[in-house]
């Protein structure tokens, strides 16, 4: 069994998440799972959740302090009710829930089986809700801090990706709307804006053209995929200062002003992809992105084919 790495006293900004407790949602792998170890380093207790319990206890076991692992469907109202019920009872009310479980699906809308689609937008939209939900009075209790990871997929929707792209600019809506609700509780909202990522799903979106296409045609520097680790960094900064808009890159918050811009220029770029590829060469891409969106579809499937 892994050892656990001594925690080293936390300083500066950090300080001030100390002994308070951290809920992750999606924190089997990547940004997920490189969070909940900034957190922990910065003296948090962590609350793991996610689909893959033997993945989730693996990553809890690497952690400076123990973590509570909840294997949980963010899409089950009532798993999550008893989730956060757990926490309290475990470790204390949370001051921190971030909002990470997310997956997505690649290929053409009306190849992509209704049921897949659905499923995009219930873990990362419904699941959001469901998670802000499920917390909310403890946040209050502490006057937390709520993060919703969002994804620059809200700037500009790219074809092939269509439930990933909705699911996110609703739950950036969603977390803009939820911020004005709870501000007079003390409770702060922020969104996250995640550019490339070394995750799973970044892997397997460079198999679709048009998604390869888009990234090739970004400037040099807003092509480089950074590490989870990096990523998590910036998450963490942000959580500890309560930030209302964290973005990863930082160079992220000059694109906001020019968002109005970002539609006409994707559309510009897929229509050329498209128009340079036959139709039938996407029919075989349509898929789920990276090993920890299968893992949910593979679950979600063998519950719902169950007898009932």
């Amino acid at each position: 069994m892994p050892i656990s790495r001594p925690a080293a006293r936390p300083t500066g900004r950090h300080a001030a998440l100390e002994g308070r407790v951290a809920v992750i949602t999606g924190a089997a792998r990547g940004v997920g799972a490189a969070l909940a170890r900034q957190l922990a380093d910065a003296g948090m207790r962590v609350a793991l959740i996610g689909r893959e319990g033997e993945t989730l206890r693996e990553v809890a076991s690497r952690l400076p302090q123990p973590g509570l692992c909840l294997e949980t469907d963010v899409t089950d109202r009532e798993a999550l009710a008893r989730a956060a019920h757990h926490v309290e009872q475990e470790l204390g009310p949370a001051s921190v829930v971030v909002a990470n479980a997310g997956i997505a699906v690649g290929g053409p809308f009306d190849r992509t089986p209704a049921e897949l689609w659905d499923r995009v937008i219930h873990v990362n939209l419904v699941g959001s809700a469901n998670t802000a939900r499920a917390f909310l009075p403890q946040l209050v209790q502490r006057r937390g801090y709520f993060l919703q990871i969002a994804s620059t997929a809200a700037f500009g929707s790219a074809p092939m990706m269509s439930a990933y792209c909705a699911s996110k600019a609703g739950a950036e809506s969603f977390a803009q709307a939820l911020r004005g609700e709870t501000r007079p509780d003390g409770v702060a909202v922020g969104i996250a804006y995640l550019h490339w990522t070394g995750t799973g799903m970044v892997t397997d979106i460079d198999e679709h053209p048009v998604l390869q296409a888009l990234r090739n045609n970004q400037p040099r520097f807003a092509r480089k995929v950074h590490t989870t680790d990096q990523v998590a960094t910036w998450l963490a900064r942000g959580i500890a200062s309560r930030t209302a808009h964290i973005y990863a890159p930082p160079w992220l918050r000059w694109c906001q002003p020019l968002r109005p811009l970002f539609p006409a220029l994707v559309a510009c770029v897929t229509r050329r992809e498209l128009a340079a590829h036959d139709r039938n060469e996407y029919g075989d891409v349509v898929d789920v992105l990276g090993p920890g969106g299968h893992a949910d579809w593979d679950v979600y499937r063998g519950v719902t084919q169950q007898p009932r």
